[in-house]
């Protein structure tokens, strides 16, 4: 059994059910700072061991792993003094808000020999996971383009939100379009578009209200266009992936509630496009949890995010992300994504709101993110 810390209990609480059904896992303590909230959820599930100090939490020798789901500028800093204790760790997105922070977490998992994974929930979701079968089958044909969005209206949100650069928050764009063919990106451009706020802009110095890249993979004739915006853009909240491929291509409806399109070559062409219903996958899933692809813990509550009504929250990928943490660990493995890949995706987004600071200049990717053979050329 590999016995699990859940650090942050806002979103974190969506995972607690998961890890105590799973077959391989038990939920054994809980951090947040506030006592209140920590003891209300310790209560609900019946969690004894609960922490307020996370450093305390870490000294625990009977815990084998802490996922992460704090603040984003927590990320780092409590994934470095964790993998130091001794801890693998899960940690939601992005990895850090700092190329050098990426580089610390991937050489202390090298130095070490625990495991990471950021816990990405697009490369899990149900489309995903859709689009990937076409892919793995052959179905897609050659691969030709890919272009993912990622729009939201950040406004109200803690105070780490106000004026972050877009590309700052990118996985959920990069994530899918890396994940499919387990691609490295090399290189990026990016251009900002707009202006925010003159109140939002002086939190970071970033003033676009959109960042779009493109992304050069390495060892491929492909490329991926990404988008994101945070503040002052009217958009319904949207990720969405679109992949083209020389026999068929995924397009990602444009608002919620509509269906996503099939296109098929050398059909008529009216019958080229087929509106269609993206299966779900809990069949790959152990039985005690293949009910959280479709119902989660804020069923009974006034949840109303787009991204819990898309099927417990971000198209049914959690359970999906806590079984591939359980049994890479369990297996002795190294989970999807790894410290490497994470760093790879995580710095794409890094990387390309530089460019946007200078223009749309060509920026490379890090060398620690990048396969071997990509730093020996």
């Amino acid at each position: 059994m590999i016995r699990v810390a859940m650090i942050g209990l806002g979103f974190g609480a969506e995972f607690i059910p998961i890890y105590q059904r799973h077959p391989q896992a038990e939920l054994a303590a809980i951090c947040r700072r506030d006592r209140a909230g920590l003891d209300a959820v310790g209560d609900q599930y019946g969690i004894e061991k609960r922490y307020t100090d996370y450093r305390e939490l870490l000294q625990d020798p009977d815990i084998d792993a802490v996922h992460i789901n704090s603040p984003i500028p927590d990320h780092a800093w409590m994934t470095l003094e964790a993998l130091e204790a001794g801890k693998h760790v899960a940690c939601t997105v992005p990895m850090a808000t700092s190329i050098e922070d990426c580089q610390a977490i991937v050489e202390a998992v090298e130095r070490t020999g625990l495991k990471y994974m950021m816990m990405e929930t697009v490369v899990y979701a149900r489309e995903y996971l859709y689009i990937k079968e076409l892919y793995d089958t052959g179905a897609l044909g050659k691969l030709q383009f890919l272009q993912a969005s990622h729009m939201q209206d950040m406004d109200g949100w803690p105070d780490y939100w106000p004026g972050l650069p877009p590309m700052w928050y990118a996985t959920h764009c990069v994530g899918p379009m890396l994940a499919l063919t387990d691609a490295t990106a090399e290189v990026v451009s990016c251009f900002g578009s707009g202006t925010i706020r003159e109140d939002l802009i002086e939190h970071y110095g970033s003033p676009f209200a959109v960042e779009s890249a493109h992304i050069k993979l390495q060892d491929s004739d492909v490329s991926a266009r990404i988008y994101r915006s945070l503040f002052d853009v009217a958009r319904q909240y949207r990720e969405s992936i679109d992949v083209y491929g020389s026999k068929q291509a995924f397009e990602w409806t444009l608002i919620e509630g509509g269906k996503h399109v099939l296109h098929t070559a050398k059909k008529p062409e009216p019958e080229i496009p087929e509106e269609i219903d993206v299966p779900d996958f809990a069949h790959r899933l152990p039985e005690p949890i293949q009910r959280f692809t479709t119902k989660g813990v804020y069923d009974d509550e006034d949840e109303t995010h787009l991204s819990f009504t898309q099927g417990a929250g971000h198209g049914g990928s959690h359970p999906h992300l806590v079984h591939e943490f359980v049994s890479a660990l369990a297996e002795a493995r190294a989970p999807f994504p790894d410290a490497r890949r994470s760093a790879n995706w995580t710095c794409v987004g890094l990387c390309a709101h530089e460019s946007a600071l200078k223009g749309g200049e060509l920026v490379r990717l890090p060398e620690f993110t990048l396969r071997p053979e990509a730093v020996a050329g």
